[in-house]
């Protein structure tokens, strides 16, 4: 029997007590209205009805720590677009105040973003079969490759390898790790680098404005009325995306100004990765 039935059944109509008063049609069409909103988890006897709306709290608190990361992290690329590798590596460096620190690095950045993906993950699990999102669609696909390989590959390439202290790479510190360091990926392996920076861009972008749309109508809705439309969504994300595309470019049409010593070092660090592997 459907939602949209009504039934003279006690059992049916205690059943549908446990629902939130929300219109059928948006329960249907929008799966994120049910974020542990529309069954009330407290008159229900469901391990995972109970769960529900603590996991999406969890999923959905992590979101402002990550968001304010990119903000940091992409506003340097973005830089480049005003004042090339130069301005970009001093507005890099003043971003790793925030994110690159002891306790930035682990509790500000890579803590948000383990908390978001697996409580993202548990929460499907737990979403009734039938009001989850049909896979594939654009939210995973985004959330999915950002976070099993285009994430992984940047955090490696630009933080993890370039530690190694062994030759050729001689670890290369963080007052040696600047913008001629992308210079260098985008210069001596141009489709490769386009590639990772471009897919991280979109797929980052895309993923956080169709989040921003669930966390808008699964908190805010009830208040404030529906959010924004696809349309809007997308003019948003192609917004955030420019500046830093261009910004890419504009560092790809630079002279390279790193040593050539300093060069090498960088390319071997590049070279670690499996995407760079001769």
């Amino acid at each position: 029997m459907g939602m949209a039935e009504h039934s003279s059944n006690p059992e049916d109509q205690a059943d549908s007590s446990r629902f939130i008063n929300l219109p059928p049609s948006s329960i249907v069409d929008d799966p994120s209205l049910l974020d542990g909103r529309v069954y009330d988890a407290g008159s229900s006897k469901n391990l995972k009805q109970r769960l529900l709306p603590i996991v999406t709290k969890i999923a959905h608190g992590a979101t402002p720590f990550i968001f304010t990361f990119l903000a940091i992290h992409l506003t340097a690329p973005a830089m480049a677009n005003l004042g090339g590798s130069s301005l970009a590596s001093q507005v890099m460096i003043l971003g790793r105040e925030y994110y690159q620190t002891s306790f930035g690095e682990k509790y500000l950045v890579l803590t948000p973003l383990v908390i978001h993906g697996v409580s993202s993950l548990t929460k499907r699990y737990l979403t009734p079969v039938h009001l989850r999102r049909r896979l594939p669609n654009i939210l995973s696909i985004a959330g999915y490759s950002a976070a099993f390989f285009f994430l992984p590959v940047h955090y490696l390439i630009h933080r993890e390898y370039p530690t190694n202290p062994s030759p050729p790479i001689y670890a290369v510190g963080p007052s040696e790790l600047d913008y001629e360091f992308v210079k260098v990926g985008l210069q001596t392996w141009p489709w490769r680098s386009w590639f990772l920076y471009a897919g991280l861009t979109l797929s980052v972008a895309w993923h956080a404005a169709a989040g921003i749309h669930i966390i808008w109508n699964t908190w805010l809705r009830p208040h404030l009325g529906a959010g924004a439309t696809l349309k809007r969504r997308i003019i948003t994300a192609t917004s955030c995306v420019l500046p830093v595309l261009t910004g890419v470019y504009a560092l790809s049409r630079e002279p390279l100004m790193a040593f050539s010593s300093l060069a090498s070092r960088y390319q071997a660090v590049f070279v670690t990765s499996f995407v760079y592997k001769p």
